[in-house]
C-alpha cells in the first residue's frame, strides 16, 4: 500500500469504530463525500486490499509499444544526434510522420543516455507558507552550541518544531544521535500525538545515502535509518531538506534558543545535561504559551498515539535480525546470548530480533514474542587471535636470520 492508502485505512478505521463521521474522514482523506462511500464500501467488503488502486502493477493502456520506441531512437540516433527533445519531436514529426510528446521523448533520451538533463538556473526563492493544520509537518535539527558556557561541556539540543503554530519540543544530549531525536519525537507523540510528517537534514542521523540518491528504493525497509524505521511504523512521512533555508523554521528557532535558554541556564546555575533536560519540558510550555500561534485551520492532523506500555516499546525501538547459529546462539556486536529451549523458538538458520526499546531493556524476538535467553559474554578470538601464554600478550620476536 501507498502512504496515502495507508492513511485512508487508519481514517476508514476510525470510522468503523464509530469514532469519526463519514464526512468528517472525507474532509481529512481530501476526497468528496461521495468517494467516501465507495472507499469506505470497498473497506468493509474487501478490507486493506479494497483501498489499493485497482491499476496498481498494470501497464498504462496509453503506452506506446516497444517496437515504436526503438524505430523513434534508432532514427533520432541515425539522423537527430544532439538534437534537443522540443526540436527532435517537431522534425520528427515534419520529416518522418512520427509524432509524439516531447516529454516522452525526452524521457526516452534519458533512459537511452543519448540526452543529459541540463543544469536550471538559480531561482527567486520567496518564503514559503506556513502549513495549516497543526500537526502536518514538524521540523527537526540539532544546534550544536555552549549552551552552558563556560559552566559545563559544549552539548547539542535537539529541537522539534510545528510549522503551524511554532510550538517546541526540546532535548538536550552530547550529540546529534538516533537516540536523541527518537526522545524529543517521543516527548512529541505523548504530549500531542502522532505527527503527519518530518522535515529533517540529510543527516546520517535520518537518512542513508541509498535513500537519498537511488529513489526507486525509498520503499525499501532494508535503505532506512533507525531514525526511519520508527517514523514508518508511526506512518510519519520524512522529507529531507536540501538546505538550512529550507528548514528556516527550526533553524531561527535555534537562534532564538541560543539567546534565551543559555540565559536561562545562567539563572538557574545549571552545568549538566541531566539538570537541563528536567526543565527544558516546563521551558518549552512557557515558550509555547508567549509565542506560539493559532493554526489556520482549526483541525488538528494529529493521530492517536499509542496505547499502554508494549505498544510505546514495540513502535519507539531499534530493531537488527540476526542469523541463529546451529547451537541456538546469536551474536550483536561482540557479545553473544544462548536461547533457551522453549516452545515456539526459531530454527537454526532463521532470523530473531534484537529489539531495544527507547525506554527499557533489549531484547531478542521472535514473531513478536519475546524469546528466553541466556547472556554468554563476548564471542571468544579464533585460536590464531589469542595470545601466547609465555609471551605476556606480545607477538612473538623474529627471528635473527642473519649470518
Amino acid at each position: 500500500m501507498s502512504e496515502k492508502e495507508r492513511k485512508r485505512l487508519v481514517v476508514l478505521e476510525r470510522v468503523k469504530s464509530g469514532e469519526l463521521l463519514l464526512k468528517e474522514a472525507a474532509w481529512e482523506m481530501e476526497v468528496s463525500a461521495r468517494q467516501a462511500v465507495r472507499l469506505n464500501k470497498r473497506y468493509r467488503r474487501d478490507g486493506a486490499e479494497g483501498l489499493v488502486h485497482q491499476s496498481r502493477g498494470l501497464p498504462s493502456n496509453r503506452r506506446c509499444s516497444p517496437e515504436f520506441k526503438s524505430r523513434v531512437l534508432a532514427v533520432y540516433r541515425e539522423r537527430y544526434a544532439g538534437f534537443g527533445p522540443t526540436l527532435a519531436c517537431e522534425k520528427l514529426a515534419e520529416c518522418e510522420g512520427i509524432v509524439l510528446s516531447r516529454e516522452t521523448l525526452r524521457r526516452w533520451l534519458i533512459e537511452d543516455g543519448q540526452w543529459q538533463c541540463g543544469v536550471k538556473e538559480r531561482v527567486h526563492r520567496r518564503q514559503r507558507k506556513r502549513r495549516e493544520r497543526f500537526g502536518e509537518l514538524l521540523q527537526i535539527d540539532g544546534s550544536d552550541h555552549a549552551w552552558f558556557e563556560e559552566r559545563g561541556p559544549r552539548s547539542t539540543l535537539l529541537v522539534l518544531v510545528d510549522d503551524a503554530t511554532g510550538r517546541v519540543r526540546l532535548h538536550m544530549a552530547e550529540a546529534e544521535t538516533t537516540r536523541a531525536a527518537l526522545t524529543v519525537l517521543h516527548k512529541w507523540v505523548k504530549a500531542y500525538g502522532v505527527p503527519e510528517a518530518i522535515y529533517a537534514d540529510r543527516r546520517t542521523v535520518y537518512f542513508t545515502e541509498a535513500f537519498l540518491h537511488e529513489p526507486e528504493r525509498r520503499r525499501d525497509p532494508k535503505v532506512f535509518t533507525d531514525f526511519m524505521q520508527v517514523t514508518d511504523r508511526l506512518g510519519i512521512s520524512m522529507i529531507a531538506a536540501y538546505s538550512p533555508q529550507a528548514k528556516g523554521r527550526v533553524e531561527r528557532m535555534n537562534g532564538t534558543l541560543q539567546d534565551r535558554l543559555v540565559k536561562e541556564l545562567r539563572l538557574r546555575g545549571i552545568s549538566t545535561i541531566e539538570e537541563a533536560n528536567a526543565m527544558l519540558d516546563a521551558f518549552a510550555d512557557d515558550l509555547n504559551r508567549r509565542f506560539a500561534r493559532e493554526p489556520l485551520r482549526p483541525a488538528d492532523a494529529h493521530r492517536a498515539a499509542p496505547r499502554g506500555r508494549a505498544q510505546w516499546e514495540a513502535f519507539f525501538c531499534t530493531e537488527v535480525n540476526r542469523v541463529v547459529q546451529k547451537d541456538n546462539t546469536v551474536r550483536f556486536k561482540g557479545e553473544q546470548w544462548q536461547i533457551l529451549k522453549q516452545p515456539g523458538a526459531p530454527k537454526p538458520g532463521q532470523q530473531a530480533i534484537r529489539r531495544r526499546p527507547l525506554f527499557g531493556e533489549a531484547g531478542w524476538f521472535w514473531k513478536g514474542k519475546r524469546l528466553r535467553t541466556r547472556p554468554l559474554g563476548p564471542k571468544p578470538k579464533p585460536a590464531s587471535q589469542q595470545a601466547s601464554p609465555t609471551s605476556g600478550g606480545q607477538p612473538p620476536r623474529p627471528r635473527d636470520l642473519s649470518p
